[in-house]
């Protein structure tokens, strides 16, 4: 079954929600989405819909350090739909937006497994001072010209995850 992919719309808020509830398992997660989108950081908000249906959501949050750089968090997926490659097309199109954009990074804290195959890497995100720095702390250069290196500071709305 095919999906589109495309922006959130005003009235998918709920449905987003629901989705990535579903997807982690418990709520932490869209409520982050939901108090980014409050407070004016979410900086991508994508859909996948399959016959009207959202099926999968991916956020990108701007961060307040380093400069035009950008978070990845969270990509959801309908427990029924995942493991259809449906979280991989949300990330490769954000990624697309994102350098089109000019962007300078994407950071993610994540499966090392999954994200490399998208091109993050826990080497870039090294010389980056973050409280979430480790083995799952990865970034994504997107413009080498403009990366600047800098303390890694998250939109406030991650400050409330449990």
């Amino acid at each position: 079954m095919s999906i589109a992919i495309r922006p959130e719309r005003r009235e998918d808020g709920p449905a987003i929600h629901a989705l990535i509830t579903a997807a982690f398992g418990q709520e932490d997660e869209a409520i982050l989405v939901d108090a980014l989108r409050r407070d004016g950081d979410l900086w991508l908000s994508l859909v996948a819909e399959a016959k009207r249906e959202i099926v999968g959501h991916i956020a990108l949050s701007r961060l307040k350090s380093p400069a035009e750089s950008l978070a990845l968090a969270p990509v959801s997926v309908a427990p029924a739909r995942q493991g259809e490659e449906i979280g991989g097309a949300l990330i490769r199109e954000a990624i697309a937006r994102a350098s089109v954009d000019g962007e300078a990074l994407i950071f993610v804290l994540g499966d090392p497994a999954y994200y490399t195959r998208f091109g993050f890497n826990v080497e870039t995100a090294a010389p980056y001072e973050c409280e979430y720095a480790g083995d799952y702390f990865m970034a994504l250069e997107l413009d080498a010209g403009k990366a600047t290196v800098a303390l890694v500071i998250y939109a406030d709305a991650f400050g409330g995850l449990g």
